[in-house]
Protein backbone atom coordinates (compact mmCIF):
# COMPACT_ATOMS: atom_id res chain seq x y z
CA UNK A 1 0.00 0.00 0.00
CA UNK A 2 1.65 3.26 -1.18
CA UNK A 3 -0.02 5.67 1.29
CA UNK A 4 -1.15 4.51 4.76
CA UNK A 5 -4.78 5.09 5.74
CA UNK A 6 -3.64 7.29 8.66
CA UNK A 7 -2.03 9.72 6.20
CA UNK A 8 -5.21 9.91 4.13
CA UNK A 9 -7.27 10.66 7.24
CA UNK A 10 -4.85 13.45 8.10
CA UNK A 11 -5.44 14.93 4.63
CA UNK A 12 -9.17 15.22 5.46
CA UNK A 13 -8.57 17.21 8.64
CA UNK A 14 -5.63 19.33 7.45
CA UNK A 15 -7.44 20.43 4.30
CA UNK A 16 -10.76 20.97 6.12
CA UNK A 17 -12.53 18.51 3.82
CA UNK A 18 -16.01 17.17 4.46
CA UNK A 19 -15.43 13.85 2.67
CA UNK A 20 -12.74 11.58 1.27
CA UNK A 21 -13.56 9.16 -1.57
CA UNK A 22 -11.35 6.16 -2.19
CA UNK A 23 -12.19 4.00 -5.19
CA UNK A 24 -10.59 2.04 -8.01
CA UNK A 25 -9.11 3.15 -10.40
CA UNK A 26 -9.10 6.83 -9.32
CA UNK A 27 -6.73 8.75 -7.12
CA UNK A 28 -8.24 9.68 -3.73
CA UNK A 29 -10.67 12.61 -3.98
CA UNK A 30 -11.46 15.16 -1.27
CA UNK A 31 -14.63 17.26 -1.09
CA UNK A 32 -13.76 20.75 0.11
CA UNK A 33 -16.50 23.43 0.27
CA UNK A 34 -18.62 21.24 -1.97
CA UNK A 35 -15.95 20.84 -4.68
CA UNK A 36 -14.30 17.53 -5.58
CA UNK A 37 -10.50 17.87 -5.44
CA UNK A 38 -8.35 14.93 -6.62
CA UNK A 39 -5.24 14.22 -4.56
CA UNK A 40 -2.96 14.05 -7.58
CA UNK A 41 0.11 13.66 -5.38
CA UNK A 42 -1.21 10.24 -4.33
CA UNK A 43 -1.09 7.41 -6.91
CA UNK A 44 -4.27 5.48 -7.76
CA UNK A 45 -5.02 2.55 -5.50
CA UNK A 46 -5.36 -1.05 -6.53
CA UNK A 47 -8.26 -3.19 -5.27
CA UNK A 48 -5.78 -4.87 -2.94
CA UNK A 49 -4.68 -1.50 -1.49
CA UNK A 50 -8.25 -0.54 -0.61
CA UNK A 51 -8.99 -3.98 0.81
CA UNK A 52 -5.94 -3.64 3.07
CA UNK A 53 -7.21 -0.22 4.25
CA UNK A 54 -10.65 -1.64 4.87
CA UNK A 55 -9.23 -4.51 6.92
CA UNK A 56 -7.18 -2.09 9.03
CA UNK A 57 -10.18 0.02 10.09
CA UNK A 58 -12.80 -2.71 10.57
CA UNK A 59 -13.43 -5.50 13.04
CA UNK A 60 -13.84 -9.14 12.13
CA UNK A 61 -17.60 -8.84 12.69
CA UNK A 62 -17.82 -5.80 10.41
CA UNK A 63 -15.90 -7.58 7.67
CA UNK A 64 -18.24 -10.54 7.93
CA UNK A 65 -21.26 -8.23 7.63
CA UNK A 66 -19.74 -6.55 4.57
CA UNK A 67 -19.04 -9.89 2.94
CA UNK A 68 -22.71 -10.78 3.38
CA UNK A 69 -24.36 -7.46 2.46
CA UNK A 70 -21.69 -5.88 0.21
CA UNK A 71 -22.21 -2.58 2.04
CA UNK A 72 -21.39 -1.31 5.52
CA UNK A 73 -21.64 1.91 7.57
CA UNK A 74 -19.42 2.25 10.63
CA UNK A 75 -17.38 4.67 12.74
CA UNK A 76 -13.63 4.82 13.12
CA UNK A 77 -11.52 6.94 15.48
CA UNK A 78 -7.95 8.11 15.16
CA UNK A 79 -6.54 9.28 18.49
CA UNK A 80 -5.71 12.97 18.56
CA UNK A 81 -7.18 13.61 15.12
CA UNK A 82 -10.91 12.95 14.71
CA UNK A 83 -13.67 10.41 14.51
CA UNK A 84 -14.85 9.37 11.07
CA UNK A 85 -18.07 8.05 9.58
CA UNK A 86 -17.20 5.46 6.97
CA UNK A 87 -19.43 4.03 4.26
CA UNK A 88 -18.14 1.02 2.33
CA UNK A 89 -19.77 -0.38 -0.79
CA UNK A 90 -18.83 -2.95 -3.38
CA UNK A 91 -18.32 -1.58 -6.91
CA UNK A 92 -16.80 -3.26 -9.96
CA UNK A 93 -15.79 -6.18 -7.76
CA UNK A 94 -13.74 -3.95 -5.44
CA UNK A 95 -14.32 -1.93 -2.27
CA UNK A 96 -15.16 1.78 -2.45
CA UNK A 97 -14.91 3.97 0.67
CA UNK A 98 -16.50 7.32 1.54
CA UNK A 99 -15.07 8.78 4.74
CA UNK A 100 -16.50 11.81 6.57
CA UNK A 101 -14.88 13.42 9.63
CA UNK A 102 -16.88 13.84 12.82
CA UNK A 103 -15.10 16.22 15.24
CA UNK A 104 -14.58 15.14 18.82
CA UNK A 105 -15.95 18.51 19.96
CA UNK A 106 -19.71 18.84 19.61
CA UNK A 107 -20.60 22.23 18.09
CA UNK A 108 -23.07 24.49 19.86
CA UNK A 109 -26.14 26.13 18.35
CA UNK A 110 -24.41 29.51 18.67
CA UNK A 111 -21.14 28.33 17.09
CA UNK A 112 -23.04 27.03 14.07
CA UNK A 113 -25.05 30.28 13.85
CA UNK A 114 -28.29 28.33 13.98
CA UNK A 115 -31.57 30.18 14.64
CA UNK A 116 -32.09 30.75 18.36
CA UNK A 117 -35.57 29.20 18.14
CA UNK A 118 -33.84 25.80 17.95
CA UNK A 119 -33.10 26.12 21.67
CA UNK A 120 -36.82 26.56 22.36
CA UNK A 121 -37.85 23.69 20.10
CA UNK A 122 -35.51 21.11 21.61
CA UNK A 123 -36.57 22.13 25.13
CA UNK A 124 -40.16 20.97 24.52
CA UNK A 125 -41.25 18.11 26.74
CA UNK A 126 -43.08 16.13 24.08
CA UNK A 127 -43.77 16.01 20.36
CA UNK A 128 -41.98 15.42 17.06
CA UNK A 129 -39.21 17.53 15.50
CA UNK A 130 -38.00 16.64 12.00
CA UNK A 131 -34.68 17.86 10.58
CA UNK A 132 -34.70 17.46 6.81
CA UNK A 133 -32.50 18.13 3.81
CA UNK A 134 -30.44 16.48 1.12
CA UNK A 135 -27.54 14.17 1.94
CA UNK A 136 -24.56 16.22 3.09
CA UNK A 137 -26.64 19.24 4.10
CA UNK A 138 -25.52 19.05 7.73
CA UNK A 139 -28.59 17.46 9.33
CA UNK A 140 -26.55 15.31 11.73
CA UNK A 141 -24.54 18.31 12.92
CA UNK A 142 -27.68 20.38 13.52
CA UNK A 143 -29.21 17.49 15.45
CA UNK A 144 -26.03 17.08 17.52
CA UNK A 145 -26.01 20.79 18.41
CA UNK A 146 -29.61 20.58 19.60
CA UNK A 147 -28.88 17.52 21.76
CA UNK A 148 -25.79 19.28 23.10
CA UNK A 149 -27.95 22.24 24.14
CA UNK A 150 -30.23 19.91 26.09
CA UNK A 151 -27.24 18.20 27.69
CA UNK A 152 -25.89 21.52 28.97
CA UNK A 153 -29.16 23.05 30.18
CA UNK A 154 -31.67 20.49 31.50
CA UNK A 155 -31.89 17.01 33.00
CA UNK A 156 -33.24 14.47 30.52
CA UNK A 157 -32.90 10.76 29.84
CA UNK A 158 -31.87 10.63 26.16
CA UNK A 159 -31.53 7.56 23.93
CA UNK A 160 -30.16 7.88 20.41
CA UNK A 161 -30.40 5.28 17.64
CA UNK A 162 -27.82 5.95 14.93
CA UNK A 163 -26.35 4.33 11.83
CA UNK A 164 -23.54 4.72 12.68
CA UNK A 165 -22.93 6.73 15.88
CA UNK A 166 -21.32 10.02 14.92
CA UNK A 167 -20.84 12.56 17.73
CA UNK A 168 -20.08 11.05 21.14
CA UNK A 169 -21.99 12.74 23.96
CA UNK A 170 -20.67 12.81 27.53
CA UNK A 171 -23.22 12.84 30.34
CA UNK A 172 -23.33 16.45 31.54
CA UNK A 173 -26.81 17.23 32.84
CA UNK A 174 -28.47 14.50 30.76
CA UNK A 175 -28.17 10.72 30.89
CA UNK A 176 -27.37 9.80 27.28
CA UNK A 177 -27.20 6.32 25.78
CA UNK A 178 -26.23 5.90 22.14
CA UNK A 179 -27.17 2.77 20.19
CA UNK A 180 -25.27 1.88 17.03
CA UNK A 181 -27.13 0.11 14.25
CA UNK A 182 -25.36 -3.17 13.62
CA UNK A 183 -23.35 -3.30 16.84
CA UNK A 184 -26.16 -2.53 19.32
CA UNK A 185 -29.32 -3.16 17.30
CA UNK A 186 -30.46 -4.84 14.09
CA UNK A 187 -32.95 -2.26 12.80
CA UNK A 188 -34.39 1.13 13.74
CA UNK A 189 -37.90 -0.15 14.41
CA UNK A 190 -36.96 -2.83 16.94
CA UNK A 191 -34.33 -0.58 18.53
CA UNK A 192 -36.97 2.11 19.03
CA UNK A 193 -39.48 -0.28 20.59
CA UNK A 194 -36.93 -1.61 23.09
CA UNK A 195 -35.56 1.86 23.85
CA UNK A 196 -39.03 2.94 24.94
CA UNK A 197 -38.73 0.43 27.81
CA UNK A 198 -35.77 2.38 29.25
CA UNK A 199 -37.83 5.34 30.47
CA UNK A 200 -36.54 7.93 27.95
CA UNK A 201 -37.58 11.56 27.94
CA UNK A 202 -36.01 12.14 24.53
CA UNK A 203 -35.59 9.74 21.60
CA UNK A 204 -33.25 10.61 18.74
CA UNK A 205 -33.69 8.49 15.61
CA UNK A 206 -30.88 8.90 13.09
CA UNK A 207 -33.29 8.50 10.19
CA UNK A 208 -36.90 7.40 9.81
CA UNK A 209 -36.59 4.93 6.95
CA UNK A 210 -39.61 2.68 7.12
CA UNK A 211 -43.28 2.46 8.09
CA UNK A 212 -42.75 0.67 11.41
CA UNK A 213 -40.20 3.24 12.59
CA UNK A 214 -42.45 6.16 11.64
CA UNK A 215 -45.46 4.55 13.28
CA UNK A 216 -43.60 3.93 16.55
CA UNK A 217 -42.06 7.41 16.49
CA UNK A 218 -45.48 9.06 16.11
CA UNK A 219 -46.87 6.96 18.94
CA UNK A 220 -43.89 7.81 21.16
CA UNK A 221 -44.38 11.52 20.49
CA UNK A 222 -48.09 11.13 21.24
CA UNK A 223 -47.47 9.36 24.56
CA UNK A 224 -45.26 12.00 26.13
CA UNK A 225 -41.79 11.70 24.59
CA UNK A 226 -39.79 14.24 22.65
CA UNK A 227 -38.75 12.60 19.37
CA UNK A 228 -36.16 14.04 16.99
CA UNK A 229 -35.32 12.51 13.63
CA UNK A 230 -34.14 13.28 10.10
CA UNK A 231 -35.59 12.75 6.64
CA UNK A 232 -34.14 13.22 3.16
CA UNK A 233 -36.78 15.74 2.06
CA UNK A 234 -36.27 19.27 0.78
CA UNK A 235 -39.00 21.27 2.50
CA UNK A 236 -41.89 21.08 4.98
CA UNK A 237 -44.55 20.26 2.38
CA UNK A 238 -42.53 17.37 0.95
CA UNK A 239 -41.81 16.15 4.49
CA UNK A 240 -45.49 15.97 5.44
CA UNK A 241 -46.28 14.13 2.20
CA UNK A 242 -43.41 11.67 2.76
CA UNK A 243 -44.54 10.78 6.28
CA UNK A 244 -48.18 10.32 5.25
CA UNK A 245 -47.49 8.50 1.97
CA UNK A 246 -45.43 5.74 3.58
CA UNK A 247 -48.63 4.49 5.28
CA UNK A 248 -51.31 2.44 3.47
CA UNK A 249 -54.09 4.59 1.94
CA UNK A 250 -56.67 3.42 4.46
CA UNK A 251 -54.49 4.71 7.35
CA UNK A 252 -53.48 8.05 5.89
CA UNK A 253 -56.41 10.08 7.20
CA UNK A 254 -55.65 8.96 10.74
CA UNK A 255 -51.94 9.61 10.28
CA UNK A 256 -52.62 13.18 9.09
CA UNK A 257 -54.65 13.79 12.23
CA UNK A 258 -52.00 12.20 14.46
CA UNK A 259 -49.20 14.15 12.78
CA UNK A 260 -51.14 17.41 13.09
CA UNK A 261 -51.35 16.84 16.85
CA UNK A 262 -47.80 15.69 17.71
CA UNK A 263 -45.68 17.71 15.28
CA UNK A 264 -43.64 20.50 16.86
CA UNK A 265 -41.91 21.62 13.71
CA UNK A 266 -40.07 20.78 10.51
CA UNK A 267 -36.65 22.30 9.92
CA UNK A 268 -35.34 21.95 6.36
CA UNK A 269 -31.78 22.97 5.66
CA UNK A 270 -29.44 23.68 2.77
CA UNK A 271 -25.75 24.47 2.88
CA UNK A 272 -24.73 27.40 0.61
CA UNK A 273 -21.17 28.71 0.38
CA UNK A 274 -20.23 31.79 2.36
CA UNK A 275 -19.01 34.77 0.38
CA UNK A 276 -15.70 34.66 2.27
CA UNK A 277 -15.25 30.87 2.17
CA UNK A 278 -16.76 27.97 4.05
CA UNK A 279 -20.41 26.97 4.31
CA UNK A 280 -23.39 28.20 6.32
CA UNK A 281 -26.73 26.50 6.92
CA UNK A 282 -29.90 28.16 5.62
CA UNK A 283 -33.19 26.98 7.08
CA UNK A 284 -36.85 26.78 6.22
CA UNK A 285 -38.66 26.62 9.58
CA UNK A 286 -42.25 25.47 9.89
CA UNK A 287 -43.75 25.46 13.37
CA UNK A 288 -47.02 23.74 14.16
CA UNK A 289 -49.78 26.18 15.10
CA UNK A 290 -53.59 25.95 14.72
CA UNK A 291 -53.46 27.00 11.06
CA UNK A 292 -50.65 24.61 10.11
CA UNK A 293 -52.32 21.81 12.05
CA UNK A 294 -55.59 22.36 10.17
CA UNK A 295 -53.83 22.41 6.79
CA UNK A 296 -52.16 19.07 7.58
CA UNK A 297 -55.46 17.50 8.70
CA UNK A 298 -57.34 18.80 5.66
CA UNK A 299 -54.60 17.71 3.22
CA UNK A 300 -54.00 21.29 2.05
CA UNK A 301 -50.24 20.86 1.91
CA UNK A 302 -49.97 23.30 -1.01
CA UNK A 303 -50.97 26.13 1.38
CA UNK A 304 -48.17 25.48 3.89
CA UNK A 305 -45.57 27.64 2.12
CA UNK A 306 -47.72 30.77 2.09
CA UNK A 307 -48.55 30.39 5.78
CA UNK A 308 -44.89 29.89 6.69
CA UNK A 309 -43.97 33.07 4.83
CA UNK A 310 -46.42 35.29 6.73
CA UNK A 311 -45.63 33.80 10.15
CA UNK A 312 -42.10 35.08 10.71
CA UNK A 313 -43.15 36.76 13.98
CA UNK A 314 -43.74 33.26 15.35
CA UNK A 315 -40.26 32.17 14.29
CA UNK A 316 -41.14 30.67 10.91
CA UNK A 317 -39.39 31.40 7.63
CA UNK A 318 -39.28 30.04 4.11
CA UNK A 319 -36.00 29.01 2.52
CA UNK A 320 -36.14 32.04 0.25
CA UNK A 321 -36.63 34.36 3.23
CA UNK A 322 -33.61 32.78 4.93
CA UNK A 323 -31.48 33.13 1.79
CA UNK A 324 -32.61 36.74 1.26
CA UNK A 325 -31.53 37.59 4.79
CA UNK A 326 -28.10 35.98 4.26
CA UNK A 327 -27.66 37.91 1.00
CA UNK A 328 -28.71 41.24 2.55
CA UNK A 329 -26.20 40.67 5.36
CA UNK A 330 -23.55 39.81 2.73
CA UNK A 331 -22.97 36.38 4.25
CA UNK A 332 -23.58 34.76 0.85
CA UNK A 333 -23.63 36.19 -2.65
CA UNK A 334 -26.78 36.78 -4.67
CA UNK A 335 -25.71 34.14 -7.21
CA UNK A 336 -25.18 31.59 -4.45
CA UNK A 337 -28.59 32.33 -2.99
CA UNK A 338 -30.21 31.80 -6.38
CA UNK A 339 -28.56 28.38 -6.67
CA UNK A 340 -30.15 27.22 -3.40
CA UNK A 341 -33.47 29.03 -3.79
CA UNK A 342 -36.84 27.28 -3.85
CA UNK A 343 -38.21 30.01 -6.13
CA UNK A 344 -35.78 32.38 -7.83
CA UNK A 345 -38.62 34.75 -8.72
CA UNK A 346 -39.75 34.95 -5.08
CA UNK A 347 -36.18 35.42 -3.85
CA UNK A 348 -35.77 38.25 -6.35
CA UNK A 349 -38.89 39.92 -4.95
CA UNK A 350 -37.61 39.61 -1.39
CA UNK A 351 -34.27 41.14 -2.35
CA UNK A 352 -35.96 44.07 -4.04
CA UNK A 353 -37.92 44.84 -0.89
CA UNK A 354 -36.58 47.88 0.94
CA UNK A 355 -37.29 46.28 4.28
CA UNK A 356 -34.58 43.92 5.56
CA UNK A 357 -35.93 41.37 8.03
CA UNK A 358 -33.58 39.40 10.29
CA UNK A 359 -34.92 35.94 11.07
Amino acid sequence: MTVPIEKLLEFIVLRDATDLHITVPSVPVLRVDGELIPLTEVPPFTPQDIETMFNLITTEEQRAAFKLDRELDFSYSMDGLSRFRVSAISQRNSISLAIRPVPFKIPSIDELELPQIFKTLVSKSRGLILITGAAGAGKSTTLAAMINHLNETVKRNIITIEDPIEYLFPNVKCLIRQRDMGDDAHNFSDALVHSLRHDPDVLVIGEMRDLDTMKTALTAAETGHLVLSTLHTLDAAQTIDRVVDIFPPEQQRQIRYQLSQVLIGVVSQRLPHRAKGGRIAAFEIMLNNPVISRLIREEKIFDLQANIEVSHKEGMQTMDQALADLIKRKVITRDEGMLYSSSQARLQQLLQSERSTVY
